[in-house]
């Protein structure tokens, strides 16, 4: 059924997608002739990529609304779970379009139009979906920014998409760590001051089992408390249509330079793709309670705990606090405590439960579970193994999912039951992709081959274009392999046609399934004044994939201390966030380089994973003794 499905939408795109789109609302429909427009090929003209162009339509109300005028009000939208285990919460269908709406006529009030953007800065309270629904409603852009993100970092986006207002909550607690969000975005907010961007309102959630109001810094006329003014506003909202090809929303990733990379969505083609993955990728039926343990600040939160499940009217589970907290077996109590069917998470969490041994999985029955998801990056047959025998009693298939912010969904997914699965392959093409292999040339490859992965023809949730920056959208995924997105992925396939995902083959580290660029890691880096140079890779790391391995040269005259290892590390938690602290800081009195200055990181990715008998020739460094110098310097 997979393959007749999968050839028809190769053979006949628009009609193929157009007859899933007719199952949502369209306030006025597309012309059928521009069910898609399109050109990747940088040789033929700009970039385009348009699906289901001059239909309007509007996303929350096919998340929300829809459901509540068919009859289903009354089910349940949203458990959450708070970060102790006795904190808990859950939302109708009917409550949540009350709260959604209060929300939006209060951004209007203070100005927000269609296309103005809102960054959001929240943990994973149902606030969170509540303000990405809010701003989708009424035609605004959001730009969720992960609550683990620096002030700089935070400051960086600001600066980049000039929002009309920063939602936020005044603390958060993760664990026994309490998280001081507002005093981060007060200085954010400082910081995008002086780059000439100030932003006239910060709305904060009280979030009082985390601090009191009068503990919390504030600034009048500036911040207003959520609590104070959104729940005076009317329940009922009117929504702004907008075109399929009106922006959705900003978010932002690593590149391999320093800057990060506004990734925008639009609305028609990403809301079909959403809904039409989770439906098929996680086997979806009205029944199932689903638990996504992503955070909103990444795309899986995007697509994969707000719009894909809402869309498809199911039951979400969000959840605030730490997996291993109060202890490793927290997830499989929450899985029992709410009767959770579908379980989806990364491989970092799999492979640190693992860690802490089967005993913490086995107090609890996970009866419930029916299907199990990973993604973030590729799954290690060990890790697939256990996840699959362990937590899922080997009876749940695991949809080992492949896919980027850019993509907007699955690419390359299992589909539970439709195929045989091996551990760590992301198996075959999602509805409509075309992968292909190429060699360094462009050229495509057959059969059982090794290379870079590319996608030959646009898919609806693709990206359509950086934001401010349409030259770097067509230099970095178009423009090294003329005719196709380039995924910057390895990828090898077997020769049963099955897809192995070999890790990036650019700049860019997945550690934890957050992807950290290398140039961001080290630019934080020199900017501490008594370092004079820095070169980051990745290496491989037992729980999260890919740790960070940073060779730093300090300025003349400065001597190696463990003090000044925690300083560095320092800067990098604070321009960045803790999520991209090095592991470890090699000192290094030169970096291998050739005669133009180009630092080689191949030759650091073999001294860093200790690889010495791999390291090739080093003739043609402009300074081939600073190797020996680095080999030396390994344990010190």
């Amino acid at each position: 059924h997979y393959l007749e499905m999968y050839q028809r939408s190769i053979d006949d795109p628009a009609g193929f997608w157009s007859e899933i789109a007719e199952t949502f609302y369209w306030k006025q429909k597309w012309s059928p002739e521009e069910v898609c427009t399109e050109n990747l090929d940088v040789t033929k003209g700009p970039i385009k990529i348009e699906w289901f162009k001059g239909g309007k339509t509007n996303i929350c109300h096919n998340a929300v609304d829809r459901y509540v005028e068919a009859g289903d009000g009354a089910k349940i939208a949203m458990y959450w779970e708070g970060n102790e285990p006795d904190q808990d919460g859950k939302l109708t269908y009917s409550e949540l379009l009350d709260k959604v709406c209060q929300l939006a006529n209060y951004l209007k009030s203070v100005g927000v139009e269609k296309g103005d953007a809102v960054v959001i800065y929240l943990p994973m309270l149902m606030e969170l979906p509540i303000a990405m629904l809010a701003c989708a409603r009424i035609g605004a852009v959001h730009s969720v920014v992960f609550a683990g993100f620096s002030a700089d970092a935070i400051a960086q986006r600001i600066t980049d998409c000039k929002p009309k207002v920063v939602i936020t909550c005044n603390a958060v607690k993760r664990g026994q760590k309490l998280i001081p969000l507002k005093d981060i975005v007060d200085a954010s907010l400082v910081e995008s001051a002086k780059n000439g961007v100030t932003v006239g309102i910060c709305l904060t959630y009280e979030n009082q089992l985390a601090m009191k109001k009068e503990d919390t810094q504030w600034i009048a006329g500036r911040d207003v408390w959520w609590q104070d003014v959104v729940p005076n506003f009317p329940t009922r909202c009117d929504v702004e249509w907008v075109d399929a090809e009106d922006p959705l929303f900003l978010l932002y990733t690593s590149g391999s330079t320093g800057k990060p990379k506004g990734v925008l969505h639009t609305t028609g083609g990403y809301m079909v793709y959403a809904a039409t993955t989770f439906k098929h990728a996680f086997d979806y039926k009205p029944t199932d309670i689903y638990w996504c343990t992503a955070d909103c600040g990444w795309i899986t939160g995007h697509s994969y705990v707000t719009y894909g499940p809402l869309l498809n009217g199911a039951t979400v589970l969000v959840y605030e606090g730490a997996p291993n907290y109060p202890d490793p077996g927290r997830c499989w109590d929450i899985v029992d405590k709410y009767g959770v069917t579908i379980f989806y998470t990364a491989p970092t969490l799999i492979r640190s439960l693992m860690r802490d041994g089967s005993v913490y999985v086995d107090r609890y029955s996970r009866k419930s579970l029916r299907v199990l998801g990973s993604v973030g990056e590729p799954i290690n047959p060990t890790a697939w193994r256990w996840f699959y025998n362990v937590v899922g009693d080997s009876r749940c298939p695991i949809s080992d999912t492949w896919w980027q912010t850019e993509t907007g969904g699955f690419m390359i997914t299992p589909l539970p039951g439709a195929w045989p699965q091996k551990p760590g392959s992301a198996t075959f093409p999602f509805f409509g992709v075309q992968p292909v292999i190429v060699d360094e040339k462009g050229r495509e490859m057959t059969g059982e081959c090794s290379g870079y992965l590319c996608i030959k023809k646009s898919w609806p949730g693709a990206f359509r274009t950086l934001y401010g920056d349409k030259d770097r959208y067509e230099t970095t995924y178009f423009k090294p392999f003329s005719g196709y997105y380039f995924s910057g992925d390895g990828c090898r396939r077997d020769k049963d046609g099955y897809h192995w995902l070999t890790g990036r083959v650019d700049d860019v580290i997945n550690a934890s399934g957050h992807r950290i660029g290398t140039a961001e890691v080290e630019s934080a880096l020199v900017s501490h004044p008594k370092c004079a140079e820095a070169a980051v890779v990745g290496i491989d790391h037992e729980v999260k994939g890919q740790g960070i391995y940073a060779f730093v040269t300090l300025v003349d005259g400065v001597p190696y201390s463990d003090d000044l290892r925690k300083s560095l590390i320092m800067a990098v938690r604070s321009q960045i966030g803790a999520f991209a602290a090095p592991d470890k800081i090699h000192w290094a009195p030169g970096l291998p380089k050739t005669r133009s200055g180009k630092i080689m990181r191949r030759i650091l990715r073999k001294i860093a994973s200790r690889q010495l008998d791999e390291l090739g020739d080093t003739s043609t460094l402009a300074d081939p003794g600073v190797v020996d110098q680095l080999i030396s310097l390994s344990d010190s």
